[in-house]
């Protein structure tokens, strides 16, 4: 059944992480880092950071349950989609770093889950009032990345060797990049909010295979990939573990 909370989002997504832990799956690594997420949104109502807390656990909701959603298709084999397929079938590869699993899951999460969520959960002309909530969700995420850069870091040295030297440029690339997924999620919100069901799905279609090439690019090898994969740690469930950590 879909969570009705963010309380009951974050014991989903606690399951996910205990039963990837048990089975080495490579899922829980996005699974470890969504959690995390939704604790700092969920920090960040009982901090007052948003305008409108009720509406914020709506928006949260409904985006987390897309993806939840996608597992559960997944395990049925019925998932639809082809950047969700992408990142699903990308778990079963030892050929990629952990940095490549988690951004092909956040790809069609952003890409796609994000501006559907905001666009059903204020749809019309309601949508308007959640830019700045919209807004401050991301500088929330952002604050984030820090720490999970530094765990990165310590599941590779090839990686924190590579931080240390050019790190606050990456660290600047990384924040131009979400914010560029928050404007572009925000547009595409604004596309789908004065359109019917059918038509969306229509536009969502689109975006699909839009964001299935941003995978391809996600995924794609390279020397310096090969080098950070060769000195990464491969302990999956340790990984899972590290990304799970608790949210600070």
């Amino acid at each position: 059944m879909p969570a009705t909370t963010i309380d009951g989002v974050i014991d989903r997504l606690q399951d996910i992480i205990d039963e990837c832990i048990t089975t080495q799956s490579r899922l829980g690594y996005f699974a470890a880092l969504y959690k995390r997420m939704t604790m700092a949104v969920k920090d960040g109502m009982a901090k007052g950071l948003f305008e409108d807390n009720a509406r914020i656990e709506a928006l949260d909701v409904t985006f987390a349950n897309r993806y939840l959603a996608t597992r559960e298709a997944y395990l049925a084999g019925e998932l639809q989609g082809v950047c969700w397929l992408q990142a699903y079938g990308a778990a079963g590869s030892d050929a990629h770093i952990v940095l490549q699993h988690l951004l092909v899951g956040i790809n069609p999460h952003i890409m796609i889950d994000l501006g559907v969520a905001a666009a059903r959960t204020c749809p019309g002309a309601e949508l308007a009032g959640l830019a700045k909530d919209f807004a401050t969700i991301n500088s929330v995420i952002y604050g984030l990345m820090p720490v999970v850069d530094a765990e990165l870091d310590a599941l590779s040295p090839v990686s924190a060797a590579i931080d240390h030297t050019v790190g606050r440029f990456k660290d600047k690339a990384i924040f131009d990049a979400m914010e560029k997924g928050r404007t572009t999620a925000w547009d595409f919100a604004q596309a789908l909010s004065t359109l019917t069901l059918p038509e969306q799905a229509l536009r969502i279609g689109a975006r699909d295979l839009e964001a299935r090439y941003l995978g391809d690019l996600i995924l794609a090898g390279n020397p310096l990939v090969s080098l950070i994969r060769r000195h990464e740690s491969q302990d999956v469930a340790a990984n899972i573990r590290a990304l799970n950590a608790k949210a600070s």
